[in-house]
């Protein structure tokens, strides 16, 4: 078995309300930042997994995500695998 590094990103999607991200923009002006726009704010998951290649790494993340770390409904995600060692 080899470990496998994965970076995941969840956002919410385009077309979600996005209010957190919406008051971090605002406050953009009070920093002196008002050329800054369209903050949106999303999670960060990074893990570890042990699998015997890289496709199976990659199908076992594809499915943690769509099954557990992102709402699907509401929220789209990304991630990037890499080999560790």
């Amino acid at each position: 078995m080899k470990i496998f590094q994965a970076e995941i990103d969840v956002m919410p999607k385009k077309e979600i309300l996005d209010p957190q991200g919406k008051a971090v923009t605002g406050s953009m002006k009070n920093l002196g930042l008002s050329e800054i726009h369209n903050i949106r704010i999303g999670k960060h998951v990074s893990l570890e997994i042990e699998a015997p290649d890289e496709a199976t790494a990659h199908a076992k993340v594809e499915q943690a995500c769509k099954n557990l770390l992102a709402n699907l409904i509401m929220e789209s995600y990304s991630f990037k695998i890499e080999a560790k060692g």
